[in-house]
């Protein structure tokens, strides 16, 4: 009987593993403003693309590929002008950036096929081209990427990881890899991107000698969407992976800010939207990142565009993100817990509104998830409705059916329809779950040691567009001389709605036409790249503005007081007046308990007030910051002015 044949050789358990399943396209890019580690930090157009297909298995290189990109901006930068040698005049004769990805597709295919590879993979040399630049323009031209884009290999990285004994990845070039491995390089190629290009495929061929099972094993993704979820109070942040996006436009989405930031990856539920305290967008919000990586490359957006707007970007923290994202509610977080939802919400329902009315007024058309059970409604902390609701929607063109129910009638009531976010519900809830406005009326409200000087005329400036980092110190600076005329605690620092500096100051002057000297001097000098206005105006204008009025070109308006029956109360000099308790608080309480035994008489002398360390107030966030504070007076103090008040 003839024996069986022996089986086939298996693969030999000494041999190295295969370092990389597929081919390499070796990828090098230019824009016409910055370069190297500032690549796509000034938000121009890339012009220069240069490549080259290796293929590992073979140790084979295909043809060596470059095009120029029109870009639509063709003024150059003096660094790119002198690196690249390019012209205007030869961009204007190139092809625009979609169809030069198409060729791009067309000659790697065929250089892989030729050379016998499978799928390939992008190699860069560090994450700005794709990330910073190739993603970020191709999200603003509204073109659609291939999916080889999304995922790539950072050489230094890769080379790093080899030699770990270097400098930091993030401070490798091209020509310290090539200098650390002992290459010889061609000096005389001054051909911009083609010597880069040439050296980068020397060092990925020199690594692939050292056959090592990690290398271009795990590559670089590229997150294609955004995904929402939710935040729990409980969660810990990393605070380097957080930035603060200031200047939104106000119906802006969660996708829309994550698409501002298109190339980086956003972490799962990573965008919160901030809200005021009425509960709209205020244009802010706070975004978490997957790394701190990431988290860098997103402060080099600062003032890129969306749209016509600019974006201010800057540091934050991980507890101001769990602040505004987190929720504790349980009934919450059902509602959040179901993946890949569009979040609508609803606002101006009836307060008799259940859910069947809110199914029946969106219709069959636009299913809400899971019916009755894909809406939340907000309520007090009693259980009285507010009039809010949010709703679950499967995709995006169930949302967009819905939204375009924006503004129709409920009962006798219209309903206003948005996009939300899961960090708003948070909020929302959490805004309204929050305990009474003043937890005790036995607090008292205490003077300031010092009151406010009352001034004749236009004694006071106005700074209006200061940056938001200033200081009073700045202030004092940007003055200059005019800083000898301010009164003793004379500046004041207006807050937003947030607690953060608005813009704008006013500063006491000495005297009228000290005022008038200093808006002639500063109107419209520069502080920080901004300039500020500097006009005239008196100290009653300024005290309305403190108090929560606001003064426009159009004139002044009081701050604002919802009881027509009650008389506001005196700003000019703030005049000490009875109790002031603001409306909310009012209404917690029975009237008996908020009628004083005898009417206060005025105290001659003007007086300002602030709630004392036990009372707890939701207020206007206008602070007054005294300044220019001579030795032995009293440690600086802020006030704030409630938004509403009850006279008594």
């Amino acid at each position: 009987m003839t024996p069986p044949p022996p089986p086939p050789p298996g693969p030999d358990p000494g041999a190295d593993p295969d370092p990389c399943p597929g081919s390499l396209v070796v990828l090098f890019g230019a824009t016409a403003g910055a370069l190297g580690r500032d690549l796509g930090s000034d938000e121009t157009d890339l012009i220069l693309l240069v490549w080259q297909v290796v293929e590992p298995r073979s140790r084979q290189v295909g043809t060596l590929h470059k095009s120029l990109v029109r870009a639509e901006v063709a003024a150059l930068s003096t660094q790119c002008r002198e690196a690249s040698g390019l012209s205007a005049d030869s961009l204007a004769r190139a092809e625009p950036l979609d169809k030069v990805l198409q060729q791009f597709s067309q000659l790697v295919n065929g250089d892989v096929a030729l050379l016998g590879g499978g799928p390939y993979v992008l190699c860069t040399d560090g994450q700005q081209l794709l990330r910073q630049v190739l993603h970020p323009e191709a999200s603003r031209k509204n073109l659609v990427l291939p999916d080889t884009f999304f995922s790539f290999y950072d050489l230094r990285r890769e080379f790093h990881m080899q030699h770990p004994s270097t400098c930091p990845a993030r401070d490798l070039t091209v020509a310290t890899m090539a200098q650390d491995l002992g290459l010889e390089t061609d000096a005389t190629e001054d051909d911009f991107g083609v010597w880069e290009v040439k050296t980068m495929v020397a060092v990925i061929l020199h690594l692939l000698k050292e056959s090592s099972s990690q290398l271009f094993s795990k590559p670089e993704v590229i997150k294609q969407k955004y995904e929402t979820g939710p935040c729990s109070k409980a969660d810990v942040v990393d605070s380097e992976t957080v930035v603060r996006a200031r200047g939104l436009p106000w119906q802006s989405s969660d996708q829309d800010v994550a698409r501002f930031f298109r190339g980086l990856n956003v972490a799962r539920g990573g965008v919160a939207l901030c809200l005021n305290a009425q509960g709209r967008r205020n244009g802010e919000a706070l975004i978490r990142f997957v790394d701190s990586e990431q988290r860098d490359l997103a402060l080099q957006r600062h003032k890129h565009h969306m749209g016509v707007r600019y974006i201010e970007v800057y540091k934050a923290t991980g507890e101001e993100f769990v602040k505004i994202a987190g929720g504790t509610s349980l009934e919450v977080a059902r509602f959040l817990s179901r993946e890949d939802q569009v979040i609508l919400r609803l606002r101006g329902l009836p307060f008799s509104a259940g859910p069947m009315d809110v199914l029946g007024f969106l219709g069959p058309e636009c299913p809400v998830t899971g019916g009755a059970e894909g809406l939340l409604f907000v309520r007090h902390p009693d259980g009285r409705p507010t009039g809010d609701a949010f709703a679950l929607f499967a995709c995006e063109e169930l949302a967009q059916a819905a939204l375009r129910r924006h503004k129709g009638m409920l009962g006798k009531r219209y309903i206003e329809i948005f996009r939300s976010t899961a960090a708003e519900v948070q909020q929302v809830l959490n805004r309204y779950a929050s305990g009474p406005l003043l937890p005790t009326l036995t607090a008292p409200l205490l003077p300031i040691p010092f009151p406010m000087a009352p001034g004749t005329g236009r004694d006071c400036v106005r700074l209006r567009g200061l940056p938001y980092t200033a200081t009073i110190e700045d202030i004092l600076s940007f003055l200059g001389e005019a800083a000898a005329d301010i009164r003793p605690h004379g500046v004041h620092m207006v807050l937003n709605q947030q607690g953060r500096p608005s813009g704008d100051a006013f500063i006491q002057m000495t005297s009228a036409e000290r005022a008038l000297t200093a808006a002639q001097r500063c109107h419209k000098k520069v502080m920080k790249e901004r300039y500020v206005e500097v006009v005239p105006c008196s100290t009653e204008e300024m005290s309305r503005v403190l108090m929560g009025g606001t003064l426009g070109r159009s004139g002044m308006s009081p701050p604002p007081c919802k009881l027509p029956c009650l008389s506001p109360p005196t700003y000019a000099t703030f005049q000490a007046t009875p109790t002031l308790i603001p409306t909310e608080t009012a209404a917690l309480y029975p009237s008996s308990a908020l009628l004083p035994a005898a009417r206060v008489p005025a105290a001659p002398t003007p007086v300002a007030y602030y709630p004392g360390p036990a009372t707890q107030l939701y207020l206007n966030y206008t602070a007054y910051y005294p300044s220019l504070m001579p030795v032995g007076d009293p440690p600086r103090t802020v006030l704030q002015a409630p938004k509403e008040w009850v006279c008594l």
